[in-house]
């Protein structure tokens, strides 16, 4: 079915006009947008990873979300930026103006129905820039909507629990958790007899420089791996998925009832008067 791992009742889709139009409260009413990616995965996990993640997780934390909270899903976008992994001829990628783009009429969609509270939920580790500034451009453009550029890894997790020191900052492409996490969504498309383990290579030494921390370096996956995963695949279980899964919606559940309850701020006078 369409809505996948969304439950068929917060699955915006499914309404009709006239039911959007009835809503109530539809100032506090969350809309999220998932967002994915179309790229490869190393040789062992599908293409879809980034949205499988997305919309299992928002999926299942919509479970715990009590009904009079009113939160609905949108469809997700499964292409994203990502020329990172341009060399890979899987890859279907937009660039960060037509990504910028679109985002920004989903937003103004959103606005025009009537909402005033929109989250972009990514999981694209390779556009989150671009969703921050469609966000407040949105923002700029609608002073009466809420928007929030959001990642889906960052609420409360156990990856402290569950991954090495090493994974935790290297395997960020198709390694221990998100290898973990497709055992538990979708088994089927994980290859097991083809699962890697693979950190990058030839990273400055110890300095300031680093490849995604505060003072990074621009580089595609192709610099970095010759199997296309960065972290060790060969560590994953489904048990581990389950447990980051479950971490993860009872988060995103906590953040759905604040995204609710937020009020978006305001000064009394603008600099302008």
């Amino acid at each position: 079915m369409m809505h996948g791992w969304i439950p068929p009742e917060r699955y915006l889709a499914y309404l009709t006009w006239t039911d959007i139009r009835d809503l109530s409260d539809k100032e506090n009413t969350v809309i999220l947008q998932p967002i994915g990616a179309i790229e490869q995965h190393g040789p062992h996990l599908p293409l879809a990873v980034d949205a499988a993640i997305c919309t299992g997780i928002l999926g299942a934390a919509l479970k715990r979300v009590p009904k009079e909270i009113p939160c609905y899903c949108l469809p997700p976008l499964y292409y994203g930026k990502s020329n990172e992994h341009i060399r890979y001829p899987v890859t279907v990628t937009l660039s960060a103006e037509t990504l910028l783009r679109v985002l920004g009429e989903v937003a103004d969609s959103v606005q025009r129905m009537g909402f005033r509270k929109l989250a972009f939920v990514n999981a694209h580790g390779g556009q989150p820039q671009v969703v921050e500034i469609a966000a407040r451009d949105a923002h700029e453009r609608h002073p009466d909507l809420s928007v929030f550029p959001l990642f889906i890894w960052r609420v409360q997790q156990k990856r402290g629990e569950l991954l090495s020191a090493r994974e935790r900052e290297f395997g960020i492409h198709a390694g221990t958790a998100e290898t973990s996490v497709l055992l538990k969504l979708l088994p089927e498309q994980v290859h097991k007899d083809r699962l890697v383990c693979e950190y990058p290579k030839g990273l400055p030494e110890k300095g300031m420089i680093s490849m995604e921390g505060a003072l990074p370096f621009a580089w595609l996956t192709h610099d970095l791996t010759d199997s296309g995963a960065l972290g060790d695949a060969t560590a994953a279980t489904e048990a581990i998925g389950e447990q980051l899964i479950e971490a993860l919606a009872a988060g995103w559940a906590q953040l759905i009832r604040e995204l609710h309850a937020f009020r978006q701020p305001a000064a009394s006078k603008g600099p302008l008067g």
